[in-house]
């Protein structure tokens, strides 16, 4: 075979690949919208935001189906474990690839490697039964958003550190011979030149992270404590919208399940909403 002809093929492969992830994704946008659509006719999306609880009944006229509580949950949680986890990713990084030894940082990559393959039931079984009794100690009833946070926050803090190492690594070793070149300091350099050079890769792990933050279901589901309430301190339980259609998604029936495949889609707009922004905000410019 010539080499353009394996251009080709390598070409076509690549074009189906992307096909088919586009299809997944349309097929299962279809799929949710087509579930939910019993729940926005009978129940009405207002009352998702309008109702005063979430008593939910396989008739819509039975039921409550208040989501706010839920949504300020996720988000909640979500945004707590990201702000806690993307420094510590971002400077753990940046001591492995320019202040610790080769072999330091050769282990480091290691462990982080290991602890991103965890499943999240351990991690969550892990914060079950060390974390929630420690909160516990300082303020019933341990169970909460603050354990719901550090938890995420452990879980995601390996897709950030490993994005940051790659791009670190990728930034031109003629920046560092330059910045060398001037007599400017390790940290001076790391601070002024290679963060600033390697932010499109540190943003791509920022918008990963915060996926994963946004989807996660056991580890919420097992420490948060999945009270449908909204918070007023980190040590209040909290129920997000995850947690929520694992818990009650094997016993609903009628306008329930239609309004769990709701919760569904509004998580995916969720996403959507994130990987719009995270393209508008932190795009690379194209280049010459």
């Amino acid at each position: 075979m010539s080499p353009s002809a394996k251009d080709r093929l390598l070409l076509g492969v690549l074009r189906g690949c992307a096909a088919l992830a586009g299809l997944l994704v349309v097929v299962i946008a279809a799929f949710l919208i087509l579930e939910s659509v019993p729940a926005f006719r009978n129940v009405g999306w207002t009352r998702f935001f309008s109702d005063p609880a979430w008593h939910p009944a396989p008739r819509a006229e039975a039921g409550q189906f208040q989501m706010l509580p839920m949504l300020a949950g996720t988000l909640a949680v979500m945004a707590g474990a990201v702000l806690l986890a993307t420094p510590l990713g971002v400077l753990s990084a940046v001591f492995c690839r320019y202040y610790a030894p080769p072999a330091l940082g050769n282990a480091y990559r290691r462990l982080i490697e290991l602890l991103s393959g965890i499943p999240s039931v351990v991690y969550g079984f892990w914060g079950l039964v060390t974390l929630v009794p420690l909160i516990n100690q300082v303020r019933p009833p341990g169970a909460s958003l603050l354990a719901g946070v550090l938890v995420v926050a452990i879980m995601i803090l390996p897709t950030v550190a490993l994005m940051a190492d790659g791009a670190l690594a990728q930034v031109p070793q003629e920046y560092l011979r330059a910045a060398a070149a001037l007599g400017l300091s390790r940290w001076t350099t790391v601070r002024a030149v290679v963060l600033p050079a390697a932010k499109y890769g540190l943003f791509t792990g920022v918008m990963l992270e915060t996926g994963r933050a946004i989807g996660e279901t056991m580890a919420t589901l097992m420490v948060c404590g999945n009270i449908v309430r909204f918070p007023q301190s980190v040590f209040d339980p909290v129920r997000t919208l995850t947690a929520n259609i694992a818990l009650e998604m094997a016993y609903a029936l009628g306008d329930h399940r239609s309004a769990l495949f709701a919760s569904g889609l509004l998580l995916l707009v969720l996403i959507v909403m994130l990987a719009g922004a995270a393209e508008w905000i932190g795009g690379e410019p194209a280049r010459d």
